[in-house]
């Protein structure tokens, strides 16, 4: 299927690593030019020269996404360098789990308000896009009561319920707006590899749990965000779309 994705402009935060990396190679893949960011500089540019041999164009930077000004600089530079944008994900995680104030203070930051900090900086150039969309990353952990419940949990539900109010709101101006959950998603780097090693109960109690004896991947999960994000999903908005192999059990009305 061609998603219509060739020539289009795509903007993803957190692109050099896991699934923000999987989404940056599948937009590329589809013949997308791309911006993105991360923390680290040496990521920045190896990420760059891998995409390289799309053809396409790149614009990486290196930037902490809860600082509101840095990513609202880097959103206007990229608008600038690609000529537009097209579609926007916001993927980054402060992956702060923990019941203390800095962790709920880290994921309100980096998780929920760079979202919303990235929506605000892209929506003057996606309203000049044909087939503007914005898509958020949520978690499973979003959806249901799990081990990560508190600030992380609590402020990916936060994400898939801003994102559906901005569906609604951005609508008549044909920009659409979804959320992906991913489940368990096994990378290296990552939190499960990191707990395969050191938290090995932990870790096979969440193997345990998937239906389908294993967990996910980051280019599984980026499939479904470029599908999702692409022109050919132009009646799709307001959606929360979980790519989990079946892990969660509630029924999603």
């Amino acid at each position: 299927m061609d998603l219509g994705l060739r020539g289009r402009r795509a903007l993803v935060t957190g692109g050099t690593r896991g699934i923000g990396r999987a989404i940056v190679e599948a937009f590329a893949a589809e013949g997308a030019d791309v911006a993105f960011c991360a923390r680290t500089e040496t990521d920045v540019d190896a990420t760059a020269k891998a995409l390289a041999g799309h053809g396409v164009r790149t614009f990486g930077r290196a930037l902490d996404v809860a600082d509101g000004a840095a990513l609202r600089t880097w959103v206007a530079d990229a608008a600038e360098a690609l000529g537009g944008l097209d579609a926007v994900v916001a993927s980054v995680s402060a992956l702060s789990p923990g019941p203390d104030e800095e962790s709920w203070r880290a994921e309100f930051e980096v998780d929920l308000m760079h979202s919303v900090r990235l929506v605000d900086a892209a929506l003057p150039h996606l309203e000049r896009s044909d087939a503007a969309s914005i898509t958020t990353i949520s978690s499973v952990s979003g959806r249901e009561i799990d081990f990560a419940a508190g600030p992380y949990g609590a402020l990916k539900a936060a994400i898939v319920h801003y994102t559906q109010g901005v569906a609604n709101q951005l609508a008549p101006k044909g920009i659409r707006a979804n959320t992906v959950s991913p489940g368990n998603t096994y990378c290296e780097p990552g939190f499960w590899a990191y707990a395969k090693q050191n938290l090995p109960d932990l870790y096979a109690q969440a193997l345990a749990a998937n239906p389908t004896g294993r967990m996910g991947t980051p280019e599984e999960v980026a499939a479904a965000v470029v599908f999702i994000a692409s022109p050919v999903a132009s009646r799709i908005s307001g959606a929360h779309l979980v790519v989990d192999g079946a892990l969660t059990r509630g029924v999603q009305l």
